[in-house]
């Protein structure tokens, strides 16, 4: 199981990286990146303190753990140039909050950060085709989340990538020790968007890919 979107306290996670890391090992884990909720304010300390963790700490472990951000609620003309930011800073994932269902994301969200090549568009909503071709064409991953609310669009989210080749990951968004779901939580919740046996284990796949490229 590799989980790409996860929180700690550096912004509204339960957890501080050490003990989300070692709760993930225990569970199964064999990769994770902390993401936490960045914008303008906050995003070199993140990146700064997980990344240090990460170097420190990360051969202690028996899971890859890496550093990244998730950049929530920014305004969709800024989102490229956070983007860039967050790659200097030394990110080695960055994830985008995505225009979920269940918060007031402005509309635009997806299709910017997708232009702007993030890793992962979290909990996209009802992405639409142009969207969702993009981030074929791109190799922008699309989420599926295990977290309530975000979940309601998991189906949508599934078929639409299905209908135009788009990559999907399956992340927890986890933000409390519950959230992290063991392995036949994850398969059944994405068997029940829709997917099929196939189709999530390609989502490892994909995971994996995105692992490697921070490893290199």
């Amino acid at each position: 199981m590799i989980d790409l979107h996860t929180h700690t306290v550096f912004s509204d996670g339960e957890l501080i990286p050490a003990e989300l890391v070692r709760r993930a090992e225990v569970i199964g884990y064999k990769a994770l990146c902390m993401t936490d909720h960045a914008d303008e304010s906050n995003i070199y300390f993140i990146v700064e303190n997980v990344l240090r963790f990460v170097k420190k700490h990360g051969h202690f472990y028996d899971i890859n753990i890496m550093a990244g951000v998730e950049l929530t609620h920014i305004a969709p003309p800024l989102i490229a140039e956070m983007v860039g930011k967050a790659r200097d800073a030394g990110a080695q994932v960055v994830v985008m909050h995505g225009e979920t269902p269940v918060e007031p994301v402005a509309p635009g969200t997806n299709l910017a950060a997708i232009e702007a090549g993030v890793d992962v568009l979290a909990h996209p909503g009802l992405i639409t085709d142009e969207e969702t071709a993009l981030a074929a064409e791109k190799g922008v991953a699309l989420e599926i989340t295990t977290r309530g609310g975000h979940s309601y669009t998991n189906g949508h989210v599934a078929a639409m990538a299905r209908k135009h080749g788009a990559k999907l990951v399956v992340n927890n968004d986890a933000h409390a020790p519950r959230d992290l779901v063991g392995a036949t939580l994850r398969r059944t919740i994405a068997l029940g968007a829709g997917m099929t046996v196939e189709e999530y284990r390609r989502t490892e796949a994909n995971a994996w890919e995105i692992v490697q490229k921070c490893m290199r």
